[in-house]
Parts: C-alpha cells; sequence; structure tokens
C-alpha cells in the first residue's frame, strides 16, 4: 500500500477567482510625495488629512524596516500599487455596483449574508469601499455606519474623526503604519450612542483583486458609555505569484461599561504580506473582545492590542491560525494594564503542517498603578508533521507586586495512540486525524460568528491520509 505522510491542502478555489484590472486605474506605485498628493487629490481629502498624509511620508521615509518578525525582504515597497481608482461611487443599492465586482461578493456570499443574519454590510474592492448599507432599525437607534471618507466630510462626525484618527496607532509607531497614515484608502466608520445595544453584527469583506497592489482601509469604531456592537471583519484575495501587501489599521475606542466583540477570519492567498495593526482603547469597565482566525497569506504580522484605561476595564483575545507550506504566521495580542482591577485573558491555538511556522507572540505589560490586576495568556500548539514548526513567544513587564499573572503554553503532535484508539472505535484514519483536529480547535470556533465556524470547520474537516509522524 502506498503511504502518504501529508495532509491535502486547503482547497482556496472559492477565492482564487479573479478580474482583469484596467491598469489606467492604478494610480502609481512607490511612496512619492506627487503621487501622494494625487490621492488626496482623488479622495478630495480636508485640508488636515492632507497634511497628515504628507507627514507620515516624511516620518516613513525616516523610518527604518521592522526586523522582530519573519524576514520580509522579499516585499518590494516600491513596486506595490498603492491606489487603485474604482469603476464607480460607493453604492448603497446592491444592484447598481458594477457586475463584476457584485459578482465577485456574491460568489463570496456577501449579500446573502446581510440579508440573513447582519445588522449592516460594508465591501471594499481593491482601493475603496464599493458599497455600504445599514438597516433601518440600526439607523433608527442612531448607529452611524458608512465609510470613513464620507463620515469625514460630515459635520456631525469630522471633528470627531479629526480628533481620533491615528491617535491610537500614530505614524511614528512602526514604517507600516506610517505607510498606512500616507496611503491609507477605504475602511469604515461605525458610531454606536450611548446605551444601544445593536444585537445583530455589523460587517466588513476586504477583497484584493489587483495583483502586486496594496490595500490600506482604515476601520474606526467609536461606542459610548453601556452600548454592545459586534463587528465582523473579512478578507481575501485571489492567488498571484508576485507579492501583495494588506497593512490595513483598526482603532477601537470602547466607553465606560460598553462591550465591543471584534470578529477576524482572514483568507489571504500565499502572496500575500499581512503586515496589520489593531488596536483598542477601553474605558472604566468596557470590555474588548477579540476573535481572530488566520488562515492565509505567506507571512503575517498581527498583534491586537488592548489598552486598558479605566477601572475593572477586560480584554479578552481567542485566536486560531493555520500555516501550511510556505507560510510564516507571527500573530499573537498585546495588552497594556492601566487602570486598578483590570483584567485580560488570552487564549490561542495554532496549527502548522507541510513545513508552515507558527509563532505566537504575547506582550501583557502592567503599570504600577494597575493594582488588583489580573492576566493569563494560555497557548496550544498541534503540528500535523515533523517538518513544520511552532514557537512562543511571551513578553511580560509587571510593574507592580500586586497583580496575579500567569502563562501556559503547550506544543504537540498528533500521536498514532491518539489515531489507533479512534480507529479501534470504529473510524477511519482520515476521520480519526480530522476528529483529532477540529476537537483540538473546538473552542476557539465556538466563539466565530455562524457562518465562520462553519467554514473554519470545512477547512479543518480536510482529507487526512497516512501516518503523520
Amino acid at each position: 500500500m502506498k503511504e502518504k505522510t501529508q495532509v491535502a491542502d486547503i482547497d482556496r478555489s472559492l477565492y482564487d477567482f479573479r478580474f482583469e484590472e484596467d491598469e489606467k486605474d492604478f494610480l502609481g506605485s512607490g511612496m512619492a510625495p506627487q503621487l501622494i498628493k494625487d490621492i488626496s487629490a482623488e479622495k478630495n481629502d480636508p485640508e488636515w488629512m492632507r497634511e497628515f498624509r504628507l507627514k507620515s511620508l516624511e516620518i516613513y521615509n525616516k523610518t527604518p524596516m521592522v526586523e522582530w518578525g519573519p524576514s520580509i525582504e522579499a516585499l518590494d515597497l516600491d513596486n506595490i500599487i498603492t491606489y487603485i481608482r474604482q469603476k464607480s461611487r460607493m453604492n448603497t443599492d446592491w444592484e447598481n455596483v458594477p457586475d463584476d465586482i457584485k459578482e465577485t461578493f456574491d460568489r463570496l456570499g456577501i449579500p446573502q449574508a446581510e440579508r440573513e443574519s447582519l445588522a449592516g454590510v460594508g465591501a471594499q474592492y481593491d482601493s475603496e469601499l464599493v458599497y455600504h448599507n445599514l438597516r433601518q432599525e440600526a439607523a433608527d437607534k442612531g448607529v452611524v455606519y458608512t465609510d470613513l471618507e464620507s463620515a469625514m466630510h460630515d459635520e456631525r462626525y469630522a471633528e470627531m474623526i479629526r480628533t481620533k484618527f491615528m491617535k491610537l496607532v500614530p505614524p511614528t509607531d512602526h514604517k507600516f503604519a506610517a505607510l498606512h497614515g500616507a496611503v491609507w484608502s477605504g475602511g469604515s466608520f461605525v458610531y454606536v450612542p450611548k446605551g444601544v445595544k445593536l444585537e445583530i453584527p455589523l460587517q466588513s469583506y476586504f477583497r484584493l483583486n489587483a495583483k502586486g497592489a496594496g490595500q490600506f482601509e482604515h476601520t474606526l469604531i467609536i461606542l459610548e458609555e453601556d452600548s454592545y456592537l459586534h463587528f465582523i471583519e473579512g478578507c481575501s484575495a485571489p492567488k498571484y505569484y508576485e507579492a501583495s501587501l494588506h497593512a490595513g489599521c483598526v482603532e477601537l475606542y470602547v466607553g465606560k461599561n460598553a462591550t465591543l466583540r471584534y470578529s477576524t477570519i482572514e483568507n489571504w492567498s500565499k502572496n500575500m504580506y499581512n503586515l496589520n495593526t489593531k488596536r483598542a482603547l477601553v474605558d472604566e469597565g468596557g470590555k474588548i473582545e477579540w476573535v481572530s482566525g488566520s488562515f492565509g497569506s505567506h507571512i503575517s504580522y498581527l498583534y491586537p492590542m488592548s489598552i486598558l484605561n479605566g477601572r475593572g476595564a477586560r480584554a479578552e483575545f481567542t485566536g486560531i491560525s493555520f500555516a501550511n507550506e510556505g507560510q510564516n504566521l507571527d500573530t499573537g495580542a498585546k495588552v497594556v494594564h492601566n487602570a486598578p482591577d483590570t483584567s485580560s485573558y488570552m487564549n490561542t491555538k495554532s496549527i502548522s503542517k507541510g513545513g508552515g511556522i507558527c509563532t505566537f507572540r504575547s506582550s501583557v505589560t502592567v503599570n504600577e498603578n494597575a493594582v488588583g490586576s489580573r492576566s493569563a495568556v494560555s497557548c496550544e500548539s498541534l503540528m500535523l508533521d515533523s517538518i513544520s514548526r511552532s514557537d512562543t513567544i511571551p513578553a511580560m513587564d509587571i510593574r507592580t507586586d500586586k497583580a496575579d499573572i500567569g502563562h501556559e503554553a503547550k506544543i504537540g503532535r498528533i500521536s498514532d495512540e491518539s489515531v489507533f484508539y479512534l480507529m479501534s472505535r470504529g473510524m477511519s484514519e482520515e476521520e480519526a486525524k480530522a476528529m483529532i483536529v477540529r476537537g483540538f480547535a473546538d473552542n476557539v470556533s465556538k466563539e466565530l460568528p455562524l457562518e465562520y465556524a462553519v467554514e473554519m470547520n470545512n477547512l479543518i474537516g480536510l482529507e487526512m491520509e497516512g501516518s503523520i509522524g
């Protein structure tokens, strides 16, 4: 009998379709000052944003390349297309979206998801939002969900955006934050008023279609006191044989006693460099819940950060990553305890196969005034063969002895004994291995939105053949 020792790859045919782009819509590549001015003119930026972009460009040129994660030497930023003109203005009526873009999102199931289970949907194609819609019942409660550019020109929100845009993630944070500040385009603005609890989720979906391009969307969410929101973010791109870049930015402001759940599922293709930055500021009694699934990209740097600024503020991070051949996923989470009685919990799972590499980085900072704070970090890794790799890199900076901090990490492989035990109960070898992997990831999949939990289980329910050693 022929023995196979590798697990079959994920079927990415759902995401790998593409449409041809007209290169006359490409505004340019690289980071020349004139290009930044052209982007600003295309978007009719207010003067403060134009100046912000140019200042970010100055910072970008002075800031060294990041070096803390896997090598990104093969990413040639001078050849990344930074902005692509859209074929039409943003629409609130799905029927008015251009046919090829509409077909893309139809095939990804976005309109169907909106009809069945979402309070609002935003869809971004390459550099721009092409569709945004919010259910009337949510709008009647005062919820705002629109594209960031429109909100920036609305006198009701313009000052709010000006005072908060890239204040949590300043351009000085790292080189790709500066890049984002200079060329950002698209993204969403969400505002939930005091006391409003939106029980039905909002969703944004980001699709990068053009080859050799970058996507730089900016998401800004503001929750007032005692409000609730679940925001879902999905991402995908077709496979090309040249590098693409995702360097978006997410800034979340969680008010007193408010709760925000932010769920992300990323199915980028294996030519993608996913260098995204996400950060939340949580006031007294507030809570941020991060749910993250990383299943794509060639290289990822992704570490959502929670800043607990008020007494009793809380942060939870639940994540899963799946690294296959040619993938190096460097992911994790950060938390800063800035106030008394704050708490944080990180629970992550990673699966690697085919020589894929998963690295989990955690950073916990507890400052002197954060007495009575608690933090627990749990990281588990499963390797499906002998050529894959998994690493855990914790960092803890504890500046008070009146805190309770813990870290736990486990790394292992599927054992022949476990497979044999399940086979002795009537399962095939393939069923046994799939059950072990699915069981390993079960507590994470339960935290995902229903449609994404099904998608994740489909990814895990791979055809598994032969022994894994």
